[in-house]
């Protein structure tokens, strides 16, 4: 059988770890994309769970420093309190696996920037860059990609990294989706601050809103703040100016010597649940198969975990000589993910609504039940394998 060739549309965090992982399988790999290296500078970080982090490590595609990805080894949560305080009714610590962490924090542009000097350097990915898809059609068995209206390549395999949006995932995949819009957006910046052993990743349940303290380095922390639109839009011209004075009073017993280092990005969360995952060759792939909200920090753990059984099935394939793009092979995939991708989505939708009472009543009672939840090992045992390898079936 000839050697399979996979195009991959989408030059984000998505679409360059997939190419470069799948890759690794000695296929064929274009990467399509308008650009390489987009928001360089964004403040934006992500979470990496132990087991995913071994998978990175394991397949050898980023060449990064061990303090780059930044090592978290206890988690606590935090309520608002009458006197306006924070009581902390929960902690999530590795102390009886101390070779495992809750979590490793790094930024977007670093693991971006180390994934396209990857990229640049391997021979078995072609990058084209601006190149304008003109059509995806059906030829023989395979599909072919137009660009410009002229050039053509044929390929086993289409993956759209594009997010839910674009007009690729419109054409093919409209309406088959379950939306919902949390009317909050998602801020986000980088602080410094005093030097201290900063391991212990924080949120802050408040009112309307969750405030998580993400520890990135030292003397470095990343702030995620949701927040109701209303909340934003009452701010008005003074919006930066109060924001800024928020995060210093939310930070005050944690940090000491704030400084803003970058500017505070938005946006808007929603969730998005994909009801069907291919067609006819074409694979969805991350955002544009779900889109949870940021509390639980599990967006790209779950892109990570599909990616995981992705190049477990590929491989197979691969190995018995059998085509990698077949309907066959991509309902494989979707039978091992699409449940657990639903329930876990679900799972964290239901913790985020219930982190949006706004009756006392009710408040009262979710932090009870999480702070005995806090006594009991099983249950803690149970959150960190849910949050370290998902939902297994």
């Amino acid at each position: 059988m000839e050697k399979q060739k996979i195009c991959i549309i989408g030059g984000g965090l998505t679409g360059l770890i997939t190419a470069a992982t799948l890759s690794k399988l000695n296929l064929d790999v274009d990467l399509i994309t308008d650009s390489i290296g987009k928001n360089q500078n964004s403040s934006r970080t992500i979470a990496i769970s132990q087991n995913n982090y071994n998978f990175l490590k394991k397949i050898d595609i980023l060449k990064f420093s061990k303090n780059e990805f930044w090592p978290c080894s206890k988690m606590k949560l935090y309520a608002k309190n009458k006197k306006d305080k924070f009581t902390e009714i929960y902690e999530l610590d590795n102390n009886k696996q101390p070779q495992k962490q809750i979590l490793y924090m790094m930024k977007n542009s670093k693991i971006m920037d180390h994934l396209i000097k990857n990229i640049k350097k391997n021979k078995l990915i072609s990058l084209k860059i601006k190149k304008k898809i003109s059509k995806i059609n059906t030829l023989g068995l395979l599909k072919e990609i137009k660009y410009n209206y002229k050039n053509t390549s044929k390929y086993n395999l289409i993956i759209l990294c594009t997010g839910n949006n674009s007009n690729l995932v419109k054409t093919f995949f409209n309406g088959k989706s379950f939306e919902r819009n949390y009317d909050e957006i998602s801020l986000s910046v980088i602080l410094k601050h005093s030097k201290f052993k900063n391991n212990i990743a924080r949120q802050i349940f408040l009112d309307d809103e969750i405030f998580a303290l993400l520890p990135i380095s030292n003397k470095k922390t990343s702030i995620v703040w949701s927040i109701k639109k209303k909340i934003i839009n009452e701010y008005k011209n003074k919006k930066k100016t109060i924001l800024k004075n928020k995060i210093k009073f939310y930070t005050k017993n944690f940090l000491n010597n704030v400084k803003f280092l970058s500017k505070i990005e938005q946006k808007n969360l929603n969730l998005l649940i994909r009801r069907q995952y291919y067609k006819d060759r074409i694979l969805l792939f991350g955002d544009a198969l779900h889109v949870v909200h940021p509390l639980a920090g599990q967006g790209f753990n779950m892109v990570i975990r599909d990616l995981i059984d992705l190049e477990k099935i590929l491989k197979n394939k691969i190995n018995l000589g059998l085509d990698i793009g077949s309907s066959d092979v991509l309902l494989e995939f979707s039978n091992k993910t699409k449940s657990r991708n639903l329930i876990y989505s679900l799972g964290i939708d239901f913790i985020r609504n219930s982190f949006s009472f706004e009756r006392k009543t009710f408040k009262n009672i979710r932090n009870e039940i999480i702070t005995k939840f806090n006594k009991n090992n099983f249950s803690k045992n149970l959150f960190y394998n849910l949050a370290d390898k998902g939902l297994e079936f």
